[in-house]
């Protein structure tokens, strides 16, 4: 069961440790979220498919780890020499293994700290924990109540950095079982761009668990490429949200590829909040093993003439289980709205488990909306079409997997990462 002894004693320490402040005002009401809602159950709507209780029952450490820079090595992605890098290891930022290449007058790298303290004072206190209006269950807020350590990022007025930047989140649990909580705020001003992508990595073979929350707000023509890739071990958990307010007139598209892991939930939020928003979200779930990957994503349409399309894909394999829940929400203001949403599924094995739930909810009268869901198994005319030509059984299901994923892998636009997520994908599919 939860140790809300062991969760309010290192609270308070926290608070002690930094008593003043609009953070730590965040973190006492976030606090006294989690106390009063406690864990999600099955009982939880938004949670009647996805169980976090046993992630609680082990005691967790967030504190000292032995990360270096040979670590980081092994975890690099390709084009890392061009990518500003921002490494948190247990979920707080480590300026040592990070690297920053990008101009002062392009990019901004701030802790949370300094910058709500400091110049972005304003910006902070209007953005930093809105994500808590639209999530309100106790894990969101054990994260809220434990900010420390995390970073502001602005992408100046007008900047189109050369360096995309890359977050690796590092678990150390090669001693201990690891909580990391990570929280950042990225705000992308008026016509400028940013290209981000995620990976995550555990090292060792104790449990961990990231619970993490990423906060984005998009200006007046700016323009977002988002990557969330998750390949961690079986042992390794994630809690992950993404939420992103488009307040001015702007594009955002973005990939999720979860591969590995033990029990993976993403919440993916987007609100347009401008008219003429426009956002892409796209998903692929490759599932063995247990791993259970729960994709919630919502589109919330406050303005008129915003446009959004959704493509979520899974394939289940072994004991596994994806799960998608899809909900798509049109102001009363937000006519002449476009939004369309599809989660297609395969399941490779009679014990494999998919749920998905496409939600629409409309109180605008001209709009374009649809949303459907399929699950189904692979063609077994295409099977044979490949097998008659001489290619064995295992390798034409790689090959029509790979076939499957393709449209999804396809909207990575920076090559070399699209290359690394096909190897990844390939290397999976292949594991006998």
């Amino acid at each position: 069961m939860i140790d809300l002894t062991y969760f309010k004693a290192q609270f308070e320490t926290l608070q002690q440790d930094n008593p003043d402040g609009e953070i730590a005002s965040i973190r006492k009401e976030s606090f006294d979220v989690f106390n009063k809602t406690g864990l999600p159950t099955y009982k939880t709507e938004d949670w009647k498919y996805t169980s976090v209780s046993s992630l609680f029952e082990l005691v967790y450490h967030q504190g000292k780890h032995t990360v270096g820079i040979a670590d980081l090595e092994a975890l690099r992605m390709p084009g890392h020499h061009k990518a500003n890098e921002l490494v948190f290891v247990n979920g707080r930022f480590d300026a040592a293994l990070s690297n920053v290449l990008s101009p002062a007058d392009e990019m901004t790298v701030l802790s949370l700290k300094d910058a709500i303290n400091g110049t972005y004072s304003d910006l902070l206190r209007k953005h930093l924990n809105q994500s808590s209006t639209y999530i309100k269950d106790g894990v969101h807020a054990l994260n809220g109540a434990f900010i420390d350590e995390g970073v502001f990022v602005h992408v100046h007025k007008g900047k189109i950095p050369q360096h995309p930047i890359y977050v690796y989140h590092i678990m150390d649990g090669r001693t201990q079982p690891i909580l990391a909580q990570p929280r950042n705020l990225i705000y992308v001003d008026e016509n400028s761009k940013l290209q981000l992508t995620e990976t995550y990595a555990t090292l060792g073979t104790s449990d961990s668990f990231c619970n993490e929350v990423l906060e984005m707000v998009v200006e007046q023509g700016a323009f977002v490429e988002y990557y969330k890739i998750q390949n961690d071990v079986a042992h390794a958990n994630q809690v992950g949200t993404t939420h992103i307010t488009q307040v001015g007139r702007s594009y955002v598209h973005t990939v999720t590829v979860t591969l590995g892991g033990g029990i993976v939930r993403n919440n993916l939020n987007l609100i347009l909040d401008a008219e003429g928003d426009e956002t892409h979200l796209y998903g692929l779930y490759l599932l063995k093993g247990k791993t259970h990957a729960d994709n919630h994503t919502l589109i919330d349409n406050k303005q008129p003439n915003c446009f959004s399309n959704q493509l979520y894909k899974g394939i289940s394999d072994d004991s596994s289980t994806g799960v998608f829940n899809g909900r798509i929400m049109v102001q009363p203001d937000a006519q002449k709205t476009n939004s369309f949403q599809s989660n297609k599924n395969i399941l490779l094995s009679d014990n494999a488990t998919i749920n998905t739930k496409p939600q629409l909810e409309i109180f605008a009268d001209d709009v374009k909306c649809s949303h459907g869901c399929t699950v189904g198994q692979l063609d077994e005319e295409a099977l044979f079409y490949l097998r008659a030509r001489g290619i064995p059984r295992d390798k034409a299901e790689v090959l029509l997997l790979q076939a499957y994923a393709a449209d999804i892998i396809a909207q990575i636009k920076p090559m070399a990462i699209r290359a690394y997520v096909e190897k990844l994908i390939y290397d999976h599919l292949s594991i006998v």
